[in-house]
């Protein structure tokens, strides 16, 4: 059994939970953090990151986060390599468990982020970083005037597919259906686009490429059952993204997608003393830069909100 308390602790890693962790223990809260078995989040997955500002020539992202982790650690993070599997914040101190390992904590900052929807295909796991990515901001101006291909049928397609046309000589925009679920307005930028091509009633079977880079993609017609391959440098899944949420249902407020709600302007969720940063508080931005923003706010959150606390519980 754990009897210390923690004065907080942190729920995942990533650019949220680890800048978190930097002004945590900066401001002398020894903070721990359960990184989870696949630390790192989403920047693991990604080969280049130009635009977090500070590296003028780039980072990868295992690189940054390496970074990022020695920096926490540095200033007395504590880290834990394995995933939560229990919490309960009805009652304060909060407790969070690792199987039958319980922990107690004055704060909780959740940092668990949002894993992109994929197609579960052999071939695009191979070339991930290699010419398939779930995110068109981080990665599209690689892919200055060649032709790639997006996945979906909604606004976040419809974003990536018109966001591609600044850099990409065009852009096929690949759904399996006969129209498109996003919003009008997004609709209409992309079919008036002369640079986006709709392949429509068409789903991708298999990735192709030559061992490092992607050269084109299997497509099945979805109604006659064809098979056609069509040639391109690059394949953006835009299907959406899971919040890491589902250890929190019930407990916490969420959006219809599953994002956790926290107060506009701050980290705080519905229960006072536990904050939620990056990716799993953010269905609009989802950047790296924007998760170590609010990972900064959820320690300020953290360190003020055990202050007054404290002053509270001692007069």
């Amino acid at each position: 059994m754990e009897s210390k308390i923690e004065n907080t602790i942190i729920i995942g890693s990533g650019p949220a939970g680890l800048t978190a962790a930097v002004y945590a223990a900066r401001a002398r809260l020894n903070p721990l953090m359960i990184e989870g078995e696949e630390a790192g989040g989403q920047l693991m997955i990604t080969t280049e990151v130009e635009n977090f500002p500070g590296f003028e020539h780039g980072i990868t992202g295992p690189d940054l986060i390496s970074v990022m982790r020695k920096q926490a650690e540095r200033f007395g993070t504590r880290f834990i390599t394995r995933n939560v599997t229990k919490v309960d914040f009805n009652v304060w101190p909060f407790k969070v468990w690792i199987r039958d390992t319980e922990y107690q904590a004055k704060t909780i900052i959740i940092s668990t982020g949002a894993s992109a929807k994929l197609l579960g295909l052999p071939s695009e796991k191979q070339y991930m970083s290699k010419g398939v990515s779930a995110c068109a901001t981080c990665d599209g101006a690689f892919f200055k005037d060649v032709e790639v291909g997006v996945v979906g049928g909604g606004d976040t397609a419809m974003e990536e597919a018109t966001f591609l046309t600044r850099f990409a000589k065009k852009v096929y925009l690949i759904h399996r259906r006969d129209s498109f679920r996003a919003s009008k307005i997004m609709q209409d930028r992309v079919l008036k686009n002369p640079k986006i091509e709709v392949i429509w009633n068409s789903e991708v079977l298999e990735v192709k490429g030559n061992g490092k880079e992607v050269t084109g993609v299997i497509l099945n017609d979805t109604v006659t059952g064809a098979k056609t391959e069509k040639a391109m440098q690059g394949l953006f899944i835009a299907i959406g993204h899971t919040p890491n949420t589902k250890i929190f249902n019930s407990l916490l407020d969420m959006n219809e997608a599953g994002y956790l709600v926290t107060k506009p302007g701050t980290t705080f969720t519905k229960i006072p003393g536990v904050f939620a940063a990056g990716d799993v508080q953010d269905p609009t931005y989802r950047q790296a830069i924007t998760a170590a923003g609010t990972g900064c706010m959820a320690a300020i959150d953290a360190e003020r909100w055990i202050e007054n606390k404290e002053a509270e519980l001692h007069g």
